[in-house]
């Protein structure tokens, strides 16, 4: 394929980059001492261990307005001033 990537998106995830934040977020709790979601696991690793709980649906996850940054908000007004959507 030319040393083109192509990667599929994560069922339930509106990007990849969505899907990296929620597993290392789950991961970093798992590190902390949080129990795994499911009885049977195959990995000690908490990066594994996390995407199979969400491989299984295990974790859910929510994007806010208040998950929305300022600067995030102000970048997106002016862009929409810009190509002039309302």
């Amino acid at each position: 394929m030319n040393g083109v990537i192509v990667m599929k998106l994560m069922d339930g995830f509106d990007s990849n980059y969505r899907y990296v934040l929620v597993a290392a977020r789950r991961a970093r709790q798992l590190q902390s001492g949080a129990r795994p979601l499911m009885e049977q696991v195959r990995s000690r690793k908490a990066c594994r261990i996390a995407e199979e709980e969400i491989a299984a649906g295990k974790v859910k996850w929510v994007i806010g307005e208040a998950g929305k940054s300022a600067a995030a908000q102000t970048a997106s007004g002016q862009l929409d001033r810009a190509i002039g959507a309302k």
